[in-house]
């Protein structure tokens, strides 16, 4: 089972032997805990649960789910077969090899209240012509004889600070002393985000 969660750290670059750019995202990845293994006769599916980084103060709901565990600031799951997983065993960056293609999900940068220009790409109103304040205006929003907007309707509103996936990444390299990931191409979420690594 090769997943494992860690952090954003920043972005940066190197270059090929052919003097090309390479944009590179460094993901502090681990050491992670199983914090629990569910099993589909008892849960009825099966998958791994793994905690990453620490916590000063738990509740004690998580202290009791925790138990014998350190305090693990984030919980996530992955579902497959566990394999030889225990509770408690720990992960590092060694799971993955540079070459590996991996997905990264994260929460994407929120924007705010946003416009359905810069929200959903729309082109807007020519600026001429008798469209004097309307340039970044949505238009109609429905047709005259269905009287009512219909559901699903594109418009400004809040954008980003969703869950997104980013699949066929690279990883580039593997530094085990730092436990740093270098994966190809850009990885959802701000600087310190919380990201999950895996096949």
């Amino acid at each position: 089972m090769k997943c494992i969660l860690g952090k954003k750290l920043e972005m940066t670059q190197t270059w090929t032997e052919k003097g090309r750019v390479v944009p590179i995202t460094v993901i502090e990845a681990g050491p992670c805990t199983v914090a629990q293994i569910k099993t589909k006769e008892r849960d009825g599916y099966g998958a791994v649960q793994f905690g990453f980084g620490t916590k000063k103060h738990l509740t004690k709901p998580m202290k009791g789910h925790l138990k014998e565990l350190p305090a693990l600031r984030a919980l996530r799951e992955f579902r497959g077969d566990p394999g030889e997983l225990r509770r408690g065993d720990t992960l590092d960056v060694s799971v993955f090899s540079p070459g590996d293609i991996v997905k990264v999900t994260g929460i994407s940068k929120g924007k705010g209240f946003q416009g359905v220009v810069k929200r959903h790409g729309f082109h807007g109103h020519p600026s001429t012509h008798g469209h004097k304040d309307q340039e970044r205006m949505p238009g109609a929003i429905g047709a005259g004889g269905v009287q009512h907007v219909r559901k699903g309707q594109r418009m400004a509103g809040r954008m980003g600070g969703e869950r997104v996936t980013v699949r066929n990444l690279k990883i580039v390299a593997i530094d085990k002393e730092k436990n740093r990931l270098l994966v190809k191409g850009a990885v959802p979420g701000a600087r310190n985000s919380l990201v999950m690594i895996y096949q």
